[in-house]
């Protein structure tokens, strides 16, 4: 069962929440997931919903789903948000679930927005009764199933990944509500002008209820200027402030840090400083960010050009003298600076082939030679007899063994031919014995 608002309260909603589709042919996107013969939509068809998570960005028409699939089935349907219910309301559900499906035989459809906010032990709760059937448990989140819901209560889920809204789809929904008479603004006759619709296609970013936001708000602000055309100069006006999609806990702030690394790594400077300006722009921790870019100057870069590590670390300093927002122009550069330079991950791949070593080779004493003598009685003991100082010896180098027995013959650090690596190539092979 499932209780919509009243029709005045209704008709005082948001435009956002009065265009919420009324049946599955007026939902749109998702066809993926909705196309007849796909499991959610045979499973919401025949009225046989099992137990699954809508996990997608904002805007995208989780809740929406939900509350169509509520007037559908004939099953006594729950909402509530883990934003205000805790552990208290689960058990007082999952009780009246029980009772019912005793005394009428009729399934309990609970469904949790942000599902994500409930903790470990609000999440272990639901865990026996989806087991038993007792409910039939919906979720909606923005955050990634398998960091934010505990395995046990994952693996009795299915997860259903939605997408953001195409410009196409959303500009479809706005003609709806430009002209729809009852739940939109047909009674009001505002037009929306090309660059205004244009403007609000780009700021939305798939988000469905950020676009019809915009569309109201820019209405609003029409009537005010008793004009009857929505132009992009109002919008503009309206929207004068914008909030990047960007969660510093879940899935954006993951995203968005990984695809600015593969940027440097990958040599574009020009998208590096996009998602780094996206990742300011959102608020995320500039410091962070400083750190990631440290870790791609050696992991990626290395000796290849040894000082992507200065400038990178620099940037860092800069950082703590400075602050934002001026620290993000050395920040920039620290950036673009990793991005331009020759790549080469030989010194990433020298500690971690010298780590697999360590942990599986059994760990033989330092060489006598190598040892430190400089103690009473150390040399009658033969530490540090027979050590070969190089500055004694032509080029300042001579040929000794610096490893134990077992490692003797390894080769860890393999430097590539790019940037200064290739001198150190060169010097390896001759120091080597290679050439």
């Amino acid at each position: 069962m499932f209780t919509p608002l009243s029709e005045n309260r209704e008709k005082e909603a948001p435009l956002a929440h009065r265009m919420r589709p009324r049946t599955l042919e007026e939902f749109l996107g998702q066809e993926h997931l909705l196309t007849p013969g796909k499991p959610l939509q045979a499973a919401i068809a025949r009225d046989q919903l099992f137990s699954f998570v809508l996990w997608g960005p904002p805007g995208c028409g989780k809740t929406s789903l939900a509350r169509l699939i509520a007037t559908l089935t004939k099953s006594f349907f729950e909402e509530f948000s883990a934003v205000t219910s805790g552990i208290v309301e689960v058990r007082k559900v999952v009780a009246q679930a029980e009772q019912r499906r005793i005394t009428s035989s009729q399934r309990t459809i609970l469904f949790v927005d942000e599902i994500h906010r409930f903790n470990k032990a609000q999440q272990d709760a639901f865990l026996p009764h989806v087991e038993k059937g007792t409910i039939v448990l919906l979720g909606a989140t923005t955050e990634n199933p398998a960091f934010e819901i505990i395995s046990p209560l994952a693996s009795r889920l299915k997860i259903f990944k939605m997408e953001p809204l195409s410009e196409d789809l959303l500009g479809r929904l706005l003609d709806r509500a430009l002209t729809d008479p009852e739940r939109g603004l047909g009674r009001e006759n505002v037009v929306l002008s090309d660059s205004g619709r244009a403007l609000i296609l780009e700021k939305a970013g798939g988000d469905a209820r950020s676009a019809l936001n915009s569309l109201e708000l820019g209405a609003f602000l029409a009537r005010e200027k008793k004009s009857s055309e929505i132009t992009e100069d109002i919008l503009r006006e309206a929207l004068s402030t914008r909030t990047p999609l960007y969660d510093k806990q879940g899935d954006y702030h993951y995203d968005t840090i990984s695809a600015f690394i593969k940027c440097l790594r990958g040599s574009d400077p020009d998208a590096a400083v996009y998602w780094l300006a996206r990742m300011l722009e959102a608020g995320e921790d500039p410091r962070f960010i400083i750190r990631r870019m440290v870790i791609a100057a050696s992991e990626d870069v290395g000796n290849a050009d040894p000082m992507a590590l200065v400038v990178a670390t620099a940037a860092s300093h800069a950082l703590e003298l400075v602050g934002l927002p001026e620290a993000q122009i050395p920040m920039a550069q620290a950036a673009t600076y990793i991005a331009c330079a020759p790549k080469s991950n030989a010194s990433y791949e020298a500690i971690s082939r010298a780590r697999k070593d360590v942990q599986s080779l059994p760990l033989e004493p330092v060489p006598l030679h190598l040892r430190n003598p400089a103690w009473r009685g150390a040399k009658t003991l033969g530490i540090g007899e027979g050590y070969k100082y190089p500055h004694d010896f032509p080029g300042n180098f001579v040929r000794q063994e610096y490893r134990p027995p077992s490692v003797r013959k390894r080769i860890y650090y393999e430097p590539s031919e790019n940037g200064h690596e290739k001198i150190q190539r060169e010097n390896l092979a001759r120091w080597r014995g290679q050439s």
